[in-house]
């Protein structure tokens, strides 16, 4: 089964007092583009991040995401208490001896003085937060991969049907080949008697009317457009990793159904080309969007 290009996944492990974010968004790209967005504490590990995207994900314009979210309060930020002391005897001086009043509320005044709660610790990944990140990134993965599984299946039932619709039109065609041999001949005849005191070989007006035909004749065509169709069917059950090739016999699908056009001087038969035309196109702007 085909899959789509476009998806979605997002995971959250707990690890201690962490939540552990992992989202991953992709849409249609002839090749992996990978755009990646990752906490600091996780940046050493970003090549491995990449490595187990792209493992995974063979194309897309892929956007992927971790952070962490801390519950605040069973570690709250501590307050910098010797910082908030010495900004306390530097403003009471600057007010003893410039006259500015001193605040009102020195709480919010000096808890809003930089770096009183910033956290100056430096943390470190172990292995066993990285364990947890890792399996926030692959679970992650897993439910971008199956949401692009669910979106293929979807692609794959619109291109049968858009396959059966062309099939079909194309035996619509046939009634009005044979039709337009006899309008053909009956045309070119009228023509004939139109023109005064002109006396025409019959003979000669069905060798010329066979060559004719022959010229307008869209058998080859029609059999390389079912030939055409039956690739489509076969490349999609082979499975994903198909949507480039999928995309080349949609064109090839497309220059027998133009030549058919081109040969048909039937008002009849130029519809149904119109209408086989209009289900290729939506097939075009699908087959974009697999993978």
């Amino acid at each position: 089964m085909i899959q789509s290009m476009t998806g979605y996944g997002k995971a959250v492990v707990v690890y201690k007092d962490k939540k552990i974010n992992a989202e991953i968004k992709s849409l249609n790209s002839k090749q992996l583009d990978l755009l990646t967005r990752i906490a600091p504490l996780y940046r050493e590990k970003e090549m491995e991040i990449r490595q187990m995207i792209s493992t995974r994900l063979e194309r897309g314009k892929v956007d992927f995401a971790l952070w962490i979210e801390k519950d605040t309060g069973v570690d709250p930020t501590p307050v910098n208490a010797a910082l908030v002391e010495n900004y306390y005897h530097q403003l009471k001086d600057i007010s003893r001896r410039t006259g500015i009043p001193e605040p009102e509320d020195w709480m919010y005044t000096l808890t809003r003085m930089p770096d009183v709660l910033t956290r100056t610790e430096q943390e470190v990944l172990t292995d066993e937060e990285w364990e947890a990140a890792g399996k926030a990134v692959a679970n992650a993965i897993d439910a971008l991969v199956a949401f692009r599984k669910q979106e293929g299946a979807a692609l794959q039932k619109k291109f049968a049907e858009k396959i059966d619709n062309i099939e079909r039109l194309m035996a619509e065609i046939e009634p009005y080949e044979r039709l337009r041999v006899e309008k053909i001949r009956q045309r070119i005849v009228e023509g004939l008697l139109q023109i005064p005191g002109v006396d025409y070989d019959k003979n000669r007006l069905e060798q010329e009317l066979i060559y004719y035909i022959e010229k307008l004749d869209i058998s080859e065509e029609k059999q390389r457009l079912a030939n055409h169709l039956r690739y489509f069917r076969d490349t999609m059950a082979v499975g994903h990793g198909q949507g480039k090739k999928l995309g080349f016999i949609a064109q090839e699908m497309g220059r027998e159904i133009n030549t058919t056009g081109s040969k048909s001087n039937l008002a009849e038969m130029q519809n149904i080309v119109v209408q086989m035309k209009d289900e290729l196109e939506q097939i075009k702007e699908q087959v974009l969007n697999a993978l």
